[in-house]
């Protein structure tokens, strides 16, 4: 088990927790503040921050919340940040990985454990237009692999894990996991720090690798109509928010600035 006294978590939307579960404080839960409960219920004292916010690209990450690790210099740093840009059309994905291998570069040279994620390649969706989307996480994911392997930083390969395909553990949107998912990341990076107790895995290791029991398929016209009602209520608008330079983080602050106790 890696020692962990305290834990900071960088990044975007999908370590923010967005479409999770809300706490008390009327914010998301998410995956990162999963682990942190689980961490501190077996190492009491645990220090957790959270300065993902929604929205981020790459190099704000970096801009923004990298210095605040390396200033901390927390034990275990949890590192994603990238799909965002990915999404956008003509990034030059080359130098994207080259820009997230010097971030993570310079978080583990500062002494912290980095963990890593791929991005989930295809959460729904059946359109050329989805199918240009998984070719370009499958060449950033092998960056994030590339990454990982040179700088000794745990890897949690989601991408590569055919029940995170499933949609139920999807917001309707495809771009945010539901709780299911996040219950499932969570579960996928403590049992990469070397929990095993099943009681804070939330089940039986490997279990978050587990299929949900399989459901018919509906027929293709109503795949068809769910992608046209996904791309009038969430694609139009995302694309609008980029034409008029907006981001959905625009506004927002992180949960937990600085690395607090975790309340148990």
């Amino acid at each position: 088990m890696v020692e962990v006294g305290s834990f900071l978590a960088l990044g975007d939307s999908f370590t923010e927790g967005m479409e999770d579960e809300v706490g008390p404080d009327g914010r998301y839960l998410g995956w990162a503040d999963r682990v942190a409960a689980a961490l501190a219920a077996e190492r009491p004292g645990l220090r957790y921050g959270n300065l993902a916010i929604r929205g981020r690209l790459l190099d704000q990450v970096i801009a923004e919340q990298l210095p605040v690790a390396l200033e901390l210099r927390p034990d275990l740093v949890s590192f994603h940040a990238g799909p965002n840009d990915v999404l956008r059309p003509g990034m030059d994905l080359p130098a994207l990985a080259a820009r997230y291998d010097d971030a993570v570069a310079r978080l583990t040279e500062a002494g912290s454990t980095v963990v890593l994620f791929t991005a989930i390649q295809r959460a729904g969706g059946t359109s050329r237009f989805a199918d240009r989307l998984a070719d370009r996480f499958a060449a950033f994911n092998a960056g994030v692999r590339v990454t990982a392997a040179r700088h000794g930083a745990l890897l949690v390969d989601i991408g590569m894990v055919r029940a995170f395909y499933d949609r139920r553990l999807w917001h309707e949107d495809r771009l945010h996991l539901a709780p299911e998912g996040h219950r499932r990341v969570a579960a996928a990076v403590l049992e990469i720090l070397g929990m095993r107790d099943p009681v804070l895995l939330g089940g039986e290791p490997e279990w978050w690798r587990h299929h949900l029991l399989a459901e018919r398929r509906p027929p293709r016209h109503r795949r068809v109509a769910a992608d046209l009602r996904w791309a009038t209520r969430y694609l139009a608008p995302w694309v609008g928010r980029r034409l008029r330079g907006v981001s959905s983080g625009d506004g927002i602050t992180c949960k937990r600035p600085g690395l607090l106790p975790v309340e148990r």
